[in-house]
């Protein structure tokens, strides 16, 4: 115990992590900030309160923060800290179109986090991601290493739930990895998914996989259809959550992230969705996998895709 874990926005997605974090019971303290007045606070009692039915002693701190940075006093010494604010999409947005809005809070965010949190790992879930994962980088100057984002492990479990349930199999037998960025250049990775052990190229023709990585790609655009006021939380959040506890752990577990690749797959100085050994300073390094010709082909212009729109970013 004694580690302290901060989630910034107190929306579904954010409440959503911290409750996940509080009830691993592995941190002291769980920070949850947000700009509503009384929100992250009225959130936080509500989660204590439920400490004595599921049995988990993490205390949950709510704080309300300022404009001016008012309030991010209360984060001070977290060992992890998860970037959820921003607005979420709404039916027919891209992630792109969040770019310039959510640019400016993610900075202020981070300019906060840098100030009171100076030797925490940050953990950007915000849209666009792989473009606020590096405007993060920039506006705290931390090194890469120690700014990573989720992406890649919410992206895996869609392909996963989805070749699941397409073979009606328990998504504990199904393999599956994507790459790439998260949004249309995503590269799922077909020749590294199995099914009990099987290939899944061996299971399933390659029209039919292709409809799954076609939806895997489309994931988030489709539970944002459905549920029209919002994005998706469950899932992203249990990502977040995940990798967090990897960091308070020192676990070196290998999970697909958004990380700073340099020189890995002959892909340098950009962030991009690749698997890597997680621990107590982020990214502990980039884990190189086999691929096939076509998907390095892909990996590495989904990396000229996001270089392109992360070089924007910083003058944002």
């Amino acid at each position: 115990m004694g580690k302290k874990v901060t989630v910034v926005g107190a929306g579904f997605y954010g409440s959503t992590t911290a409750q996940r974090l509080a009830e691993y019971d592995i941190f002291e303290t769980v920070v949850l900030t947000d700009i509503v007045e009384g929100k992250p606070e009225g959130l936080a009692l509500d989660m204590n309160q439920s400490r004595a039915i599921e049995g988990f002693e993490t205390k949950v701190v709510g704080q309300t923060t300022g404009k001016n940075g008012e309030g991010y006093e209360a984060i001070a010494g977290s060992d992890v800290v998860v970037i959820t604010a921003g607005l979420p999409r709404k039916p027919g947005m891209s992630r792109m179109d969040l770019l310039e809005v959510n640019a400016g809070i993610v900075r202020g965010v981070a300019e906060n986090v840098a100030k009171h949190a100076p030797n925490a790992v940050i953990i950007v879930v915000s849209n666009p991601l792989d473009e606020m994962t590096a405007l993060a980088q920039i506006a705290t100057n931390f090194p890469k290493n120690r700014v990573l984002g989720q992406a890649g492990m919410l992206d895996t479990a869609r392909f996963t739930n989805n070749v699941a349930e397409a073979l009606n199999v328990p998504v504990a037998s199904v393999k599956t990895l994507t790459l790439g960025s998260h949004g249309d250049t995503m590269v799922p990775v077909p020749s590294r998914c199995t099914v009990d052990g099987k290939p899944l190229t061996d299971l399933l023709p390659a029209d039919k996989i292709e409809e799954l990585v076609v939806r895997t790609r489309n994931g988030g655009a489709e539970v944002v259809a459905l549920l029209k006021t919002g994005s998706a939380y469950y899932a992203p959040s249990a990502a977040a959550a995940r990798m967090a506890r990897a960091v308070a752990e020192d676990s070196g577990a290998v999970m697909p992230v958004c990380a700073w690749v340099d020189g890995e797959y002959g892909i340098s100085g950009v962030y991009l969705g690749v698997e890597a050994e997680i621990g107590a300073e982020g990214v502990k390094k980039v884990v190189e996998t086999a691929l096939t010709d076509a998907e390095l082909a892909d990996l590495k212009t989904a990396a000229e895709a996001v270089r392109g729109k992360q070089a924007d970013v910083a003058n944002l």
